[in-house]
């Protein structure tokens, strides 16, 4: 029977959280990565028999978190994704793209900051 659950943690315990669920036999899926009021919401999401488990932090504009990529090869795309496109810093990526992933036009467009009137 499909689950699933959603654990908000704090960004400190990132790095442990994502060990535990690689311990336990559960794959990686996805980092999902949007603006929420002044800072940014990130989900990393983790399969394992139909089981869905996402672990979320919230952390201001321009925060520095660490990879996940040591334990899931694969997050290394997902993290230079939400770094180029939302400006978060993400220290220790497996493969750093230094902001040369996509072709764009702006820097972090999904992460423009509103000019004072």
């Amino acid at each position: 029977m499909e689950q699933q659950t959603l654990r908000m943690i704090s960004p400190e315990d990132l790095l442990s959280e994502t060990l535990n669920l690689k311990n336990s036999g559960y794959r990686f899926v996805a980092i999902s990565c949007t603006k929420v009021g002044e800072g940014l919401e990130i989900s990393y999401s983790f399969e394992k028999n139909q089981d869905f488990v996402s672990l979320r932090i919230v952390v201001e504009d321009n925060a520095e978190i660490e990879s996940v990529s040591c334990f899931y090869v694969p997050a290394f795309l997902y993290e230079n994704e939400i770094k180029e496109l939302f400006g978060i810093k993400v220290k220790n990526i497996l493969l750093d793209y230094n902001d040369n992933f996509y072709k764009i036009a702006k820097k972090t467009p999904f992460n423009e900051k509103k000019e004072a009137l």
